[in-house]
């Protein structure tokens, strides 16, 4: 469905400048700044959510995917950290919505684009308390086409680094500081020769890719690490489980996976919004089935892409289609 605009806020006007949401207003992306003072900086105190738009030609749409299951995970992260947000706007599923359909009909990307909102402690005081810290959004947009290959398969390894554990810095919520667990990970893996990683547990378990989910086929049936293996909660995860036993009668068990499944598995695959459904070929120099992309992934991938482009009605309630109408200049960003 198509995303109505609220009347709380209103409707800046359309500009070719590129712009952001930050602090309480549409502005200029060049004058969304923060000070090096600012406690998300000093600390890392900041959630995020990673939202894929994808453009649709033909109506001249951008088809933001599964926007609000990712504001109710946005929302359901400030309770950990303390990060209720300023405006009574911001406070909800449907404002956030209004306020980044807005966003994307003023940036007027006519391509697949990627939505970021941060909410994030903006104080000037040199403590990491999460207490009497004000807390503001930001929202910004930009073109996104693949930065995975979706087609040839990765080559990955079991990481050096574990992942970072609930009773620690959980996983579960997306905060911006767990992701230097990801970037020691992959920038290790890729100086190694991989293209990415595989994540382990405390215990040894799996967990899941270095920003992504992951997946396992084996005899014919998927196979994910549990939520409770220190993964994100993945909106991505959500949707194969569910297109997966809908469209193609296979069941996914989600359990605890060991490290020794990696090796004998039919498939692999990662998933996300990044990453969208990206075949495996190899894990520590061990060959997935024959080293392509498999039958089930691919008829997973072919699904979603699908799914995420609203060509299969049945899940077109997780699509958010915001008009793009063409307006003789170049697209903001381009």
């Amino acid at each position: 469905m198509t995303q109505a605009m609220t009347s709380s806020t209103p409707m800046p006007t359309q500009t070719t400048t590129e712009m952001a949401y930050h602090e309480g207003r549409f502005c200029p992306f060049s004058e969304a700044n923060i000070s090096i003072k600012t406690h998300a900086f000093l600390y890392g105190t900041a959630i995020f959510e990673g939202i894929r738009g994808y453009w649709l030609p033909a109506s001249e749409e951008v088809c933001l995917f599964r926007l609000r299951e990712h504001y109710q995970r946005l929302l359901d992260n400030t309770k950990l950290y303390y990060l209720k947000p300023t405006r009574p706007t911001e406070q909800t599923v449907e404002g956030l919505i209004d306020l980044t359909t807005q966003l994307v009909t003023l940036n007027q990307h006519q391509q697949d684009i990627y939505v970021r909102p941060s909410i994030y402690k903006t104080g000037l005081n040199i403590t990491p308390s999460l207490e009497n810290t004000q807390t503001e959004l930001c929202i910004w947009t930009h073109p996104l086409g693949q930065y995975l290959d979706l087609t040839k398969g990765l080559k990955v390894c079991v990481s050096n680094w574990r992942r970072i554990d609930d009773n620690a810095l959980p996983p579960r919520a997306k905060a911006s500081a767990n992701y230097l667990n990801t970037a020691l990970m992959v920038t290790d893996s890729k100086a190694a020769g991989f293209d990415d990683a595989i994540a382990l547990n405390p215990d040894g378990t799996v967990s899941e890719g270095s920003a992504m989910n992951l997946f396992l086929v084996r005899h014919g049936k998927l196979i994910t690490p549990a939520k409770t293996d220190n993964i994100l909660e993945g909106i991505t995860r959500d949707t194969i489980v569910t297109i997966a036993k809908n469209e193609l009668g296979i069941d996914t068990e989600q359990r605890s996976v060991d490290r020794t499944e990696l090796y004998m598995c039919d498939e692999a695959f990662f998933c996300g919004t990044g990453a969208q459904v990206a075949p495996i070929a190899s894990v520590d120099n061990r060959t997935i089935g024959d080293g392509t992309m498999g039958p089930i992934t691919q008829q997973i991938q072919d699904l979603y892409f699908r799914v995420v482009r609203n060509e299969l009605p049945q899940y077109s309630h997780w699509c958010t289609r915001v008009h793009v109408p063409s307006q003789n200049h170049s697209p903001v960003g381009v």
